[in-house]
């Protein structure tokens, strides 16, 4: 049988309204940690906040996750060739979502979506709002026909989640799958059988 290969991941908070996601995600690859080799977590300036105002009792910092400030381009993954294989953004605001689209590597977030879709790497961006106005659309489509991955923050019902935490779990689930983890994930046809 051959091994998985460990997968490079770079997750990035950035100050949308739903920390949940992101605490969720974290706790989730922490209870990954055999399938990592290399990881790094980035929140912007914004996303502190946002976390501290919607869960004020969980410390952002408690995960075994090297944490990189949002302004350090030293950080590994900032180049191409440190071959970090994904990288998602959790929560995702449009502002982030708009500057990666227009090619803005002004921080350490949109520097390394830039290198993720120049290296033709995994780029997942989970965003958050709604309704979506035409900007909102066309910079979705600049990203996904550049090779990035929108997959908007919308639960799945089929699974019947009983609690917020795993109606979230919906989707962080999804986004794992999606990033290359084996995990136990809820499929629809595991669910209508």
């Amino acid at each position: 049988m051959q091994s998985q290969k460990k997968i490079n991941i770079v997750v990035a908070i950035t100050g949308a309204s739903g920390s949940i996601y992101a605490k969720v995600l974290l706790e989730k690859l922490s209870k990954l940690s055999a399938q990592i080799d290399k990881s790094g977590v980035v929140f912007s300036k914004n996303a502190k906040a946002v976390w501290n105002f919607e869960m004020p009792d969980i410390p952002s910092d408690q995960y075994p996750f090297k944490m990189y400030d949002s302004k350090d381009f030293f950080a590994p993954f900032a180049s191409g060739s440190s071959k970090y294989d994904v990288m998602i953004i959790c929560p995702c605001t449009m502002g982030t979502m708009g500057r990666i689209a227009a090619g803005l590597a002004n921080d350490l977030i949109t520097r390394t979506a830039d290198v993720m879709m120049k290296e033709r790497r995994k780029l997942i961006l989970i965003t958050r709002e709604a309704p979506l106005n035409l900007i909102h659309i066309n910079n979705m489509k600049l990203i996904t026909e550049a090779g990035g991955i929108i997959c908007p923050a919308n639960p799945s019902f089929y699974s019947k989640p009983k609690t917020i935490k795993e109606l979230v779990s919906t989707v962080i689930d999804r986004v794992l799958d999606l990033s290359g983890f084996e995990i136990n994930y809820k499929r629809w046809e595991e669910n209508i059988q």
